[in-house]
């Protein structure tokens, strides 16, 4: 939830979270795809139409339609290094352009960078063709991809 709109953010609970999302997912927002091996969940990728989000850089253009933004991933430490987020971004580029996206938006930071390695990091991006248009603050790359 850390993207979406959620009211008293700073101090919402877990528990208030993950009701929040829960409420989108029961309402038909799309939220994202998850990674499934050997029956278990292993992995978490945030993809879905840019105004389920809330403002992610200060030059985003709300009135553009058919964007789609990839705001965050989710692996777990003792699976990382095993391609897993690479396989969740080429999903999460095929879902979002076979649910109508005309464009997506990421919000990636480079491999050293301190904060924000949850958005992913941007050469996984250049390597897929996104390309930069620009930073939202000092560390992430406001990157695209269109088809």
């Amino acid at each position: 939830m850390a993207w979406r709109h959620l009211e008293n953010r700073e101090h919402a609970s877990n528990d208030a979270r993950r009701r929040a999302m829960m409420a989108l997912i029961e309402a038909g927002t799309p939220v994202g795809i998850v990674a499934h091996a050997e029956g278990k969940t292993v992995g978490w990728c945030s993809v879905a139409p840019c105004e389920t989000y809330r403002k992610l850089s200060q030059e985003q253009d709300d009135s553009e339609a058919g964007v789609w933004s990839i705001v965050c991933f989710f692996v777990p430490r003792a699976s990382r290094g095993r391609g897993l987020a690479s396989g969740l971004l080429d999903a999460a580029i095929d879902h979002a352009f076979a649910k109508g996206a005309r464009t997506i938006k990421a919000y990636p930071v480079d491999q050293a960078s301190p904060s924000y390695r949850f958005m992913g990091f941007r050469q996984m991006f250049v390597a897929r063709g996104f390309h930069e248009i620009g930073m939202a603050g000092s560390r992430r790359h406001v990157m695209r991809l269109e088809r």
